[in-house]
């Protein structure tokens, strides 16, 4: 049964993993500490990456969803959906009988995008205030979670992938699109991106690159029990590797 949501409208190479990162302050859950990402976080500095009509001239969400399987029926989260530009396109690709799910960790983008939404009249979809550490999706849920051009911007990613895997339905993949490029400077490197991924439990489906979207596009399921937090041995950048440009 697919589930039903409800609109909210109110106001780049790695030194291996390593058990011994430092520990979030505060942050106990489930017998255990997350570690903390031993990389610079980029800072959030607008709820868009490009123009709509520049990234339609790419054919971007076109080629993305197109790689991404995502197909009519299906249930999608678009996390980090910012003003909607994969959330409108991703209704119009999964239909009626499809769903979309937007988060935002931003009150005001979440509300503009909602009074979007509304405006369109796009009754398969749903906008959600997430939090920086939690996406707070639904368990069992999506057939793809769709992660574009904001891994980067996650400061306690190994918390969040912990968080967002219960969500995932059986086959459902997380779809990454990112530059290859240090976390300082608005990118993921590949190896690092497949590192933390690893160290929550997801594996590597595919990676190739993305020139229309600026990067690459990586694919991952879950597999295997989830760690427990105490668990999870972070990765390690090598000496220096932060400050690269």
């Amino acid at each position: 049964m697919r589930c039903a949501f409800a609109l909210v409208l109110a106001g780049a190479a790695l030194a291996g993993c390593d058990g011994g990162g430092a520990l979030l302050p505060g942050a106990q859950h489930h017998g255990g500490a997350f570690p903390a990402a031993d990389r610079p976080v980029s800072r959030i500095v607008s709820p868009r990456w490009s123009t709509e009509e520049a990234r339609d001239r790419k054919n971007e969400a076109a080629e993305v969803m197109g790689r991404a399987g995502i197909a009519r029926g299906m249930t999608v989260a678009d996390i980090g959906a910012g003003e909607g530009y994969y959330t409108i396109r991703l209704a119009e690709r999964v239909g009626a009988e499809g769903r979309v799910l937007a988060e935002d960790i931003f009150p005001q983008t979440r509300d503009a995008l909602a009074e979007r939404v509304a405006r369109e009249r796009l009754n398969n979809v749903s906008v959600r205030l997430g939090a920086a550490a939690n996406p707070k999706l639904p368990d069992n849920s999506f057939d793809r979670v769709l992660m574009v051009h904001m891994y980067h911007e996650i400061a306690q990613p190994y918390e969040f992938l912990w968080r967002m895997r219960p969500s995932l339905r059986p086959g459902g993949t997380v779809i990454v699109v990112d530059a290859d490029r240090p976390t300082a400077n608005h990118g993921t490197p590949p190896a690092l991106l497949k590192c933390e991924f690893a160290a929550v439990g997801y594996t590597l489906v595919s990676m190739e690159e993305m020139p229309s979207a600026g990067g690459y596009l990586a694919t991952f399921k879950a597999q295997g029990p989830r760690p427990e937090p105490a668990a999870i041995k972070p990765c390690r950048l090598p000496a220096g590797a932060a400050d690269r440009r």
